[in-house]
């Protein structure tokens, strides 16, 4: 019985349609486009910089209390982290850090707050499932991101990136880093501790 689908001699074989790889270089083509453009828009960000003044805002968080950072100036410094999501592994590891060592910052003269993308009941759910003593602001229209220059991860992934500003509402020391949640609680307690000496020096 002869197979009328087997290869004839000089007949090619003609694997997928003939528009597959035509569309499939198009996909790639506007892909890369895409992306680039997103890499250009993190590139050319304003982003805030050891020894700037950071920007004031005013923004709810998760208990309903209205946060501005000026009421702290004179008062206290600001652990201000950034995150990409509620109750994701690296995130999660990252808040319960940030509560282990909270009373270290406070004795250090320093508050914490976290911000992200989630809604307001996300964060009471986050907070509330985590114990976490600090408060969460939603960064709704990603509005706070902008104004610090919060790079993206690949120009996709919201960054992962902590502030602290001192008393003067001075940015002095910047951590970025996407997967070492734990260096963004030692660095931040190192430096609120040493702003604490200083001021404690001063007044001596």
């Amino acid at each position: 019985m002869v197979n009328s689908n087997a290869l004839q001699p000089g007949q090619k074989n003609q694997g997928k349609p003939k528009g597959y790889r035509r569309w499939l270089g198009l996909g790639l083509f506007i892909c890369a486009i895409i992306v680039g453009y997103y890499l250009f828009v993190e590139m050319t960000m304003s982003r805030i910089q050891v020894g700037d003044r950071a920007p004031d805002f005013t923004a709810l968080t998760h208990t309903g209390v209205e946060f501005q950072l000026s009421d702290y100036l004179g008062k206290k410094a600001v652990v201000l982290y950034f995150y990409p999501k509620d109750d994701t592994s690296v995130c999660t590891a990252q808040a319960c850090s940030f509560r282990d060592a909270y009373e270290q910052f406070k004795d250090a003269g320093a508050e914490v707050i976290g911000v992200s993308s989630d809604s307001e009941e996300s964060h009471r759910n986050f907070a509330s499932a985590q114990r976490l003593p600090f408060q969460l602001i939603s960064d709704h229209d990603q509005s706070l991101r902008k104004a610090f220059g919060v790079p993206k991860t690949l120009g996709l992934l919201p960054g992962r990136v902590t502030y602290v500003i001192d008393r003067e509402g001075i940015v002095r020391h910047i951590f970025n880093s996407q997967l070492n949640a734990d260096r963004h609680i030692t660095e931040s307690l190192e430096t609120v501790r040493k702003l604490f000496n200083e001021s404690q020096e001063s007044v001596e």
